[in-house]
């Protein structure tokens, strides 16, 4: 599994990779996580707000900090 956070490195940004690398840690998958900064790499999925989520290449959460326990039922 593959996970992206799209943001520029703000604090929510930072905030929602921190709830996601936790998420992943409490389920115990095997997922990778990875940062995407570039603005011209964000808008090629669509998001024009950020921070934003994405799993295997789908766009999960947009504009909002979710929640370890939000990120958790995306993830199962």
């Amino acid at each position: 599994m593959v996970i992206k956070v799209l943001g520029s490195g703000c604090a929510n940004c930072k905030k929602l990779e921190e709830n996601a690398r936790q998420a992943v840690q409490e389920l115990g998958i095997d997922a990778s996580i990875e940062k995407v900064k570039e603005m011209k790499d964000i808008i090629n999925y669509g998001v024009m707000r950020t921070p934003a989520l994405v799993v295997d290449e789908q766009v999960k959460v947009v504009g909002k900090v979710a929640t370890v326990d939000e990120i958790k039922k995306i993830l199962q």
